[in-house]
């Protein structure tokens, strides 16, 4: 049975000039051990599509699905409360940007113990205890003296690590990593990935990587799903799709990295196709 399974899912915001649809139609699935990548350009849709399977929109947004399930319960008919029971603890999101999804005002040992208070049973000496172990677990040097620094005391590097501990505390079964690497340099967005993986694997969790990095596909996944203005355009396992993609979008985005290109200028999606050309032939 799949962990995560989305069917037609449509997220629609209210704006000024009428509904703007950001997901239009979007399905997908995510099993326990897999690794699904969700690649596209910025505004495609791939991090509202995961915000709106947890419930984390604001309520100006209408989410509507045929079917939105998570380990055979309907998250649609969930009341709030359900929710916040499964989201933190059975299902996990490290979001952009770690020192901004930080609250600047509260220590990082605070934040990962709020975590473990709110959905275990833990006293205050193990939630410190298990908070230290799992700063030990993602590579956070002197993790005891680390639990009482804030976040601006941290490298950008240590915050996406504390985010990632945060997300592990109680052992979830799916995680979701939204650009886990963006604004990182090079040397730690390897280290973070290679962590990532890791624990992916020690675990058996489900995993969906939201990148619109093909190399980071590349290296992790098993599955991908490229999206575009809110749409799925192409699903192939990671191989077939590096090998002979079958959407035109799909074989612009390749041919636009870096390792692909021809002359002294990175080609556009734009100049390679019309959202016409994209669109035809888009899976469901």
């Amino acid at each position: 049975m799949s962990l995560l399974e989305i069917e037609n899912l449509v997220v629609e915001f209210q704006m000024a000039a009428g509904p703007f649809r950001a997901v239009d139609g979007v399905s997908l699935k995510v099993s326990a051990g897999e690794v699904l990548a969700i690649v596209g350009e910025s505004g495609s849709g791939k991090s509202v599509s995961m915000l709106a399977a947890m419930g984390l929109l604001p309520w100006t947004a209408k989410v509507t699905a045929d079917k939105l399930t998570f380990n055979g319960r309907d998250m649609l008919s969930m009341s709030d409360s359900e929710r916040r029971k499964i989201i933190g603890k059975e299902i996990a999101m490290i979001f952009q940007e770690p020192i901004a999804s930080l609250n600047p005002c509260f220590t990082v040992g605070f934040q990962i113990e709020e975590v473990l208070r709110f959905h275990t049973d833990l006293g205050k000496k193990a939630r410190r205890d298990r908070a230290i172990e799992l700063f030990d677990a993602v590579g956070i040097p002197n993790p005891e003296e680390r639990l009482g620094h804030f976040p601006h005391q941290m490298s950008g590097g240590q915050c996406q690590r504390v985010m990632i501990a945060t997300a592990l505390a109680c052992n979830p079964k799916l995680l979701i990593a939204d650009e886990p690497t963006t604004a990182l340099d090079v040397t730690i967005q390897k280290q973070i990935l290679d962590l990532l993986m890791k624990l992916q694997s020690e675990h058996q969790m489900g995993l969906i990587m939201i990148t619109h990095n093909m190399g980071v596909v590349a290296e992790t996944a098993d599955r991908v799903i490229v999206q575009y203005k809110g749409r799925k355009i192409e699903e192939a396992d990671v191989l077939s799709l590096f090998e002979s993609p079958k959407s035109a979008y799909t074989r612009a985005l390749l041919s636009a990295l870096p390792d692909n290109a021809t002359g002294d200028r990175l080609p556009t999606i734009a100049e390679f196709l019309s959202d016409q050309e994209i669109f035809e032939g888009a899976v469901r």
